[in-house]
């Protein structure tokens, strides 16, 4: 979306960018959380199950995804759409119970398995990777700021895979200014993920994602009123 506003044309190196900027994004959910990802070997097992479908649906679907998804505004804005509505009708349903677990490393691998599929909707541009995520884990039964934190940590193998074989489909053909313009956009998303954590962290605690959902259905009708019309 941001590409139209700019009115930047939805070549395969703009595609590759809007992927490999975000590991800019993992780097600095390493940052933050390298003591527990690495300080607990337990947290492995689940986030390695979680991985799993989304690995699965990102490399059978790679060409649809890239090809057709990526850059389709059309398909980003319905995506908006509904999902600020699923948000919006999720937090209504939800109530956290004191029997939901507080911890991720209590996560059954099957639990994991399902916030992964939730995850793999992702792939849908315009579907929040930690929205969906997030729900997954509040649906399967954790409380709040573990399925936060646990959306963020398995950010670090998704995004990491999809980088990967974006770069390798691409046969790393990137020109100089082109990789310039990536360490660029790396770097800002570096910063800007560090910033945003911590507070999305403690803002989500104590708030639902409801303002979440009309926001996005806010641009999705402006965006379609302003720009497409």
């Amino acid at each position: 979306m941001a590409s139209d506003i700019l009115k930047i044309a939805q070549t395969d190196f703009v595609k590759s960018f809007e992927i490999i900027i975000q590991l800019g994004a993992i780097l600095a959910i390493v940052v933050l959380y390298a003591q527990k990802l690495f300080g607990r070997r337990k947290l492995w097992l689940p986030l390695l199950a979680a991985f799993i479908p989304t690995a699965v649906i990102g490399f059978v679907l790679f060409k649809l995804i890239k090809n057709f998804l990526l850059g389709n505004t059309a398909v980003t804005l319905w995506a908006l759409l509904i999902g600020g509505i699923v948000l919006i009708i999720a937090e209504k349903f939800y109530k956290e119970q004191p029997h939901h677990l507080d911890d991720i490393e209590k996560l059954s691998p099957k639990k994991a398995v399902l916030i992964g599929l939730a995850q793999s909707i992702s792939v849908i541009p315009g579907v929040s990777r930690s929205a969906a995520t997030i729900l997954g884990g509040l649906f399967v039964g954790l409380k709040r700021k573990p399925a936060v934190e646990f959306s963020f940590l398995l950010a670090i193998p998704t995004m990491i895979a999809a980088t990967g074989l974006d770069l390798v489909k691409s046969n790393f053909s990137f020109s100089s200014s082109e990789w310039g313009i990536l360490a660029v956009g790396f770097v800002g998303a570096f910063i800007t993920a560090l910033l945003a954590v911590k507070y999305f962290l403690r803002f989500i605690q104590h708030h639902t994602f409801i303002p979440f959902g009309i926001y996005r259905i806010i641009v999705a009708i402006l965006f379609w009123l302003l720009i497409i019309r």
